[in-house]
């Protein structure tokens, strides 16, 4: 059984109300931080503990943290994303929903670390059942005496919020969540300045993910050693997986990186095998915007190793013949899968919620949608799976912000490794899977 720090006790029932939570030792780490850390401190703990960013770009928190503009008399804001919304990744709002604390309490030691005095979670739209068991918890904090002025008598203040977004995939990305907090139209931001500079308010700001904020906690009671001694390599700690599609037992899973995605696929602890005794054909690793691997380069490298649940195991090969551990989302596919038709849905949605700011994305995507609907109803030339890739490569590197590349990396290494069906579905004039 693997470490469980994100998912201990979230089976306990009453586990969103403080007096639960607190006599599970909730809050232990900021009666503990508070008195006995700076907040310099605190950063070089997380620092030491190797804790990456768990929204997706796995960059080092604690090196982000340090980061943020300590010169500047503006205020600081330390942000939560809890923009949710990369199709296959259902893994945040699990925390949010169950083990609120847990989260605030995170929020706390962050912001310690930080020097905010105000703090906000923004929150996806459609999570608003979510927002109102995180607000009755942020509220039960400030009865106990967790926020508020002066908190345990540390001289040390904080003032959390959450505050709802309005639904956009884009708002997901850091700048264009700052901008939708400021209350406007959530297009991305050219950078630099990075927000550790200019960012909420122009004022110097740190945005992390729900699920890194949440191993917080664990690693100040527990300390940054104990924390780095979990996983392997430069992939240190647990992973939350939301593990989808095809599959025995789709859940979200508390895994140790380092787990061999073929004991994740097929063990009876995870997901179970492939649904209905049907073959595993591909695997979207971490959620709709990382590329898609057929069934040998997920469970191998292309050096014929066993591949990895960690950051570098899954990118081993590069783009070519690896992918990315990303947010976490894992969308399995047997043999009964049309990767075309899986493509033209990704496509629509990366269509649909482009902001439209730079054209590559806005005239890229919508080509991409409408040329793999062509090709999925029978329609299709060999052109077009050409002209398709082209338009990826084109998107690729060329947008502010990285939802054009979200867009491009599907499609592109479908094409590379399902070239084939591609090309069926053009000679058949029709869906080689249709019945």
């Amino acid at each position: 059984m693997a470490q469980q720090i994100l998912l201990n006790n979230i089976d306990v029932a009453g586990l969103a109300s403080f007096e639960v939570y607190r006599k599970l030792g909730g809050y232990s780490s900021v009666e503990k931080t508070l008195k006995s850390f700076t907040p310099d401190e605190v950063t070089a703990e997380v620092k030491k503990s190797g804790l990456r960013g768990r929204g997706g770009a796995g960059f080092p928190a604690g090196m982000k943290w340090s980061f943020i503009d300590k010169s500047s008399d503006k205020p600081r804001y330390f942000v939560c994303n809890f923009d949710e919304s990369e199709p296959g990744t259902f893994k945040d709002r699990h925390i949010g929903q169950l083990n609120p604390h847990q989260l605030i309490e995170g929020m706390i030691l962050g912001s310690y670390a930080l020097g905010a005095r105000t703090s906000y979670i923004y929150i996806r739209g459609e999570l608003f059942y979510v927002l109102r068991i995180i607000e009755k918890a942020i509220a039960e904090a400030y009865a106990n005496g967790f926020l508020g002025e002066n908190i345990l008598g540390s001289g040390y203040s904080l003032d959390l919020y959450c505050q709802p977004g309005g639904g956009a995939y884009i708002c997901g990305e850091e700048t264009a969540l700052i901008e939708s907090l400021e209350g406007k139209r959530g297009n991305p931001r050219i950078k630099p300045p990075f927000p550790a500079i200019v960012g909420l308010y122009n004022c110097p700001t740190v945005v992390n993910n729900v699920e890194t904020i949440a191993a917080l906690p664990w690693i100040m009671n527990n300390g940054a050693d104990a924390y780095a001694a979990i996983g392997v390599g430069n992939s240190k700690g647990t992973k939350l997986i939301s593990a989808c599609g095809h599959i025995n037992k789709p859940g979200i899973y508390e895994i140790e990186l380092g787990l061999p995605v073929e004991e994740f696929i097929y063990s009876n602890e995870y997901c179970g095998g492939i649904r209905n005794g049907n073959k595993l054909k591909a695997v979207v690793a971490g959620g709709s915007s990382v590329p898609i691997l057929p069934a040998d380069l997920i469970l191998k490298t292309a050096k014929g190793e066993p591949r990895l649940m960690s950051y570098e195991s899954l990118a081993e090969g590069g783009f070519e013949t690896g992918t990315m551990l990303g947010s976490g989302g894992f969308i399995v596919m047997d043999d009964t899968t049309c990767i075309v038709k899986n493509l033209l849905t990704f496509a629509r949605f990366y269509h649909h919620e482009s902001c439209g700011q730079c054209s590559p994305c806005r005239e890229g995507t919508g080509w991409m949608e409408k040329i793999l609907q062509r090709i999925e109803d029978g329609n299709g030339t060999m052109k077009d799976v050409d002209l398709l890739f082209s338009i990826s490569k084109h998107i690729e590197g060329n947008t502010i912000c990285p939802l054009g590349d979200a867009a491009a990396w599907p499609v592109a290494s479908a094409i590379r490794h399902f070239r084939q069906e591609f090309e069926d579905h053009v000679k058949q004039q029709k869906c080689p899977l249709s019945r």
